[in-house]
């Protein structure tokens, strides 16, 4: 069961969020502010991908690196396939490749690729977080995608102050409620200090105003 606070936090602005009449699905954006910490030693980064119990609201879009079978047999479980061959030619266009990265949320690929695509994509992946995940040939690509659908990144690099989302305006409080307790949880758990590490954190519609949970 959700947080009592954050339950009732997230009935807030999902009540002011109803009195800006947007005709788009806004997003439940997490701010999490880190204090007594820092980040410029690499182990104390936060970088961690959270598997929503309720969903991102909006499912997020996969797309693999594959070839022969596993791309046959995958890609229907997918948003995007990207063969080998069309991994040089990615490479040559960056802009192209660069808008596909912004467009898709997370990257796997068949683990023998991988070596080529960290050389030849890896400059513009890699800045951005999405460096595939290597799969086996013979891998369920099923169950894997349908995870990352419902999975949120969390990423800080060297910044005290770092978002990430935790569902939609159309969702339940309760279960919006329910997914910031889990990313919460999830980033105590890798804090040297836990909580103590945790200076505050807002929560907030994409157009509407803020509340303190921490």
């Amino acid at each position: 069961m959700a947080d009592k606070k954050t339950t009732e936090a997230v009935g807030k602005i999902l009540e002011e969020s109803k009195k800006l009449n947007r005709k788009f699905k806004q997003n439940i954006d997490v701010v999490i502010n880190l204090k007594n910490i820092d980040l410029n030693i690499p182990k104390n980064r936060i970088e961690e991908e959270i598997i929503l119990p309720h969903g991102r609201g909006n499912t997020a879009k996969v797309a693999l690196f594959a070839s022969g079978e596993l791309a046959v047999k995958s890609k229907k479980h997918v948003d995007i396939l990207i063969k080998p061959e069309e991994i040089e030619d990615l490479a040559k266009d960056k802009k192209k490749f660069k808008k596909i990265v912004d467009d898709y949320d997370f990257f796997i690929a068949e683990a023998p690729l991988m070596p080529t695509i960290g050389k030849s994509l890896g400059t513009v992946l890699g800045p951005r977080g999405k460096m595939p995940k290597p799969v086996p040939p013979n891998a369920d690509i099923s169950g894997m995608a349908n995870n990352l659908r419902n999975t949120v990144k969390v990423r800080s690099k060297t910044s005290k102050t770092f978002h990430t989302i935790a569902g939609n305006a159309n969702m339940s409080k309760e279960d919006i409620a329910s997914n910031i307790d889990a990313l919460i949880k999830r980033v105590e758990s890798v804090l040297e200090r836990g909580r103590m590490n945790i200076g505050s954190i807002y929560i907030k519609t994409t157009m509407g105003p803020s509340e303190r949970i921490i």
